[in-house]
């Protein structure tokens, strides 16, 4: 493998999980850090670190320019990204490789072209995946959004055409609507990645948010099955599974050929997601975009497959081919992760950040917690909330919720606040053990006062 030395451009629990990754495959770690994050979990695991700015991140990790020339001091073959930040951005691939080091992802051509929306979904098109009704390119005035709007129909989606994670989205019932939310979505588009191109899509009531991790070398691609990741709020994921809730066999395989053949069609390198929309009134899904990273979720993945898909990145990076056939990749039991953030579930999950005093972490046979604390821990309030993940693995998903639950209630974090109390409530509703949701769904659930209720009713106990 041609990487011995490997720069991690990002911070919090996946620089961890990068550097235990790079452990296995003997390959030395550079950790780059702000200087808010001097003390963080990372710089101490990691071999050597280095100061890349001050604290805000525009000044540290999203500068391609501070990071870049920090890893070429640091005499780095390699760069990881690991997710947000600069992960997706085509720019910082680009001067990754023009000076001289690998990027652990697909080349900036393919970020660049998978990384658009609207070329993404011509990609798709012409892979064969379906794709929501919506329009052909770039919406370039709100005249022409309102034309393609009456052609697909309302409700339409608002979309931004750069980025993800849910910024730029407005959903328009009407004309007047979409006349009023479309400056709305551009202004914020623009303001979150530089970019205010948007698109439409035909807003499909109530969706399911199916995607598929895949691996690819270049020229073969394989999957390692789908992920259910419908419990969101604010668009943003807070639960996530594998295998997805109530799906058929046939439709489950037509999902991963799917995201395989796209992958191939790409020529893609390394990991990365498929991400669809599933109709349960018709069963059809449909492609919305390509992440052209590792994902939070990738853990669930890794459960079920026994595949350790950061090493994978590296080695792939590193020149190495695809070494499993898809036949040789088994489904193994049914694996779940939740996200625990710094935020006060009872009031409107507000940040929390702070010292973290006495910790216990769940432990045994299929519990795993990828997170980036220890006790005395200042939590910085720049970044986002994410401290870590649990992670349970089981032979059925009743069985992982009921494990859920127990680890869920061993999990404590003392000094914080956290968003472990909404999972508890979560894994105690009927609706959630039954797969009865949909995107909407947590975000009605809560409007309605189900999580004061589940405390009330001793789930929280």
């Amino acid at each position: 493998m041609n990487i011995n030395r490997l720069f991690i451009a990002n911070r919090g629990e996946i620089a961890v999980r990068i550097i235990k990754a790079a452990n296995a495959l003997g390959v030395k770690t550079i950790q780059a850090f702000s200087e808010a994050d001097k003390d963080m979990l990372s710089v101490r695991l990691a071999d050597e670190s280095i100061c890349i700015g001050p604290a805000s991140a525009s000044a540290s990790y999203l500068d391609i320019n501070a990071v870049v020339s920090a890893a070429v001091r640091m005499k780095a073959d390699a760069v990881h990204p690991g997710y947000g930040f600069l992960a997706e951005n085509a720019d910082f691939a680009k001067a990754v490789k023009d000076a001289g080091m690998i990027f652990v992802g697909p080349d900036a051509e393919t970020i660049e072209r998978m990384g658009d929306k609207v070329s993404a979904r011509q990609v798709a098109e012409a892979a064969g995946v379906p794709v929501v009704p919506g329009s052909k390119g770039r919406v370039e005035s709100t005249d022409d959004a309102a034309k393609i709007a009456k052609t697909i129909g309302y409700p339409v989606m608002i979309k931004a055409a750069a980025g993800g994670g849910g910024r730029g989205i407005r959903i328009a019932q009407n004309e007047e609507e979409l006349r009023n939310f479309a400056p709305q979505a551009q202004a914020e588009a623009l303001a979150a990645f530089g970019d205010g191109g948007l698109y439409l899509e035909r807003a499909i009531r109530s969706p399911r948010h199916i995607e598929v991790q895949i691996l690819g070398d270049g020229v073969n691609a394989i999957h390692c099955f789908e992920r259910e990741c419908s419990l969101q709020r604010r668009r943003q994921k807070v639960w996530e599974e594998a295998g997805a809730v109530n799906l058929k066999k046939a439709t489950v395989a037509h999902l991963c050929q799917a995201a395989v053949d796209l992958a191939k069609a790409v020529q893609y390198r390394g990991a990365g997601t498929i991400e669809y929309l599933y109709d349960d009134d018709t069963g059809e899904f449909y492609f919305i975009e390509m992440n052209t990273r590792i994902q939070v979720e990738h853990t669930v993945s890794e459960m079920i497959t026994g595949i350790d898909l950061v090493q994978e990145m590296i080695r792939i990076a590193g020149g190495g081919k695809l070494n499993l056939r898809q036949d040789q990749i088994i489904r193994n039991g049914h694996a779940i992760e939740v996200r625990i953030n710094a935020e006060d579930p009872f009031m409107q999950f507000m940040p929390f950040p702070g010292k973290v005093g006495t910790m216990s972490i769940p432990k045994g046979d299929g519990v795993r917690v990828d997170h980036f604390l220890y006790e005395g821990y200042q939590i910085p309030p720049f970044y986002d909330s994410l401290l870590g993940k649990l992670i349970v693995h089981a032979p059925s998903r009743d069985e992982a919720i009921n494990k859920l639950l127990v680890a869920l209630k061993e999990f404590q974090i003392g000094g914080l606040k956290t968003t472990m109390p909404l999972h508890i409530a979560l894994a105690s509703d009927r609706d959630v053990r039954a797969g009865k949701f949909h995107t909407q769904w947590l975000e009605a659930w809560l409007a309605a006062g189900n999580l004061d209720a589940t405390m009330r009713e001793g789930a929280l106990l």
